[in-house]
């Protein structure tokens, strides 16, 4: 019998020394991990339509014609979409850029900050604006350009969450690139 109480006490003891020994050492906090988000670079395609445009948009991507030359830029990876209006300037053009402009600055509620980046081409006949919105706004990125006379082409970006910018940035700035590639891809029929 005390051979049996000698090797539960036995085993009692070593499993409390096991357990006094682990818990000896400072706790250290596990570092915070960020979700990596990787996209592949853009191959970029001539748009086939029959509007007054032409441009290169992303082969990611999915387009789906609108009415009027609108078109929608889908990235179904990125729950986002471009959105691109076609209107053509019938002696309309101060309207036409302030709609623009004022579209752009009622993100003020939430931006943080508006960079506006003049473009022009005048080889192309391309004169326009991109805006880059900052914090948590609906949309990250707006453009615009015309040729004065006849086009107007504007721009803007929107994902399918709540604006979070932080958890999105990887997915904005691709998407950044890809209108400002179009953007500066646009060519007048």
């Amino acid at each position: 019998m005390k051979t049996i109480k000698q090797l539960v006490g036995l085993t009692i003891l070593f499993f409390a020394g096991i357990l006094i020994v682990s818990c000896g050492g400072d706790t250290l906090p596990k570092p915070k991990a960020y979700l990596r988000l990787d996209y592949p670079m853009g191959k970029y395609l001539p748009l086939e339509s029959d509007c007054p445009y032409t441009f290169g948009y992303n082969s990611l991507a999915k387009l789906k014609q609108g009415g009027d030359c609108s078109l929608m830029i889908q990235y179904p990876k990125m729950k986002a979409t471009i959105y691109l209006n076609y209107k053509p300037v019938e002696g309309n053009l101060d309207k036409l850029l302030k709609d623009a402009q004022t579209l752009t600055y009622k993100q003020v509620v939430k931006a943080d900050d508006i960079r506006e980046q003049p473009f022009m081409n005048p080889e192309k006949r391309l004169y326009g604006m991109f805006y880059e919105v900052g914090g948590d706004a609906a949309t990250n990125a707006q453009f615009y350009v015309t040729d004065s006379l006849n086009h107007f082409l504007s721009g803007s970006v929107y994902f399918y969450a709540k604006p979070n910018f932080d958890s999105i940035m990887p997915a904005a700035s691709y998407l950044r690139d890809d209108m400002r590639n179009i953007m500066e891809t646009v060519k007048w029929k």
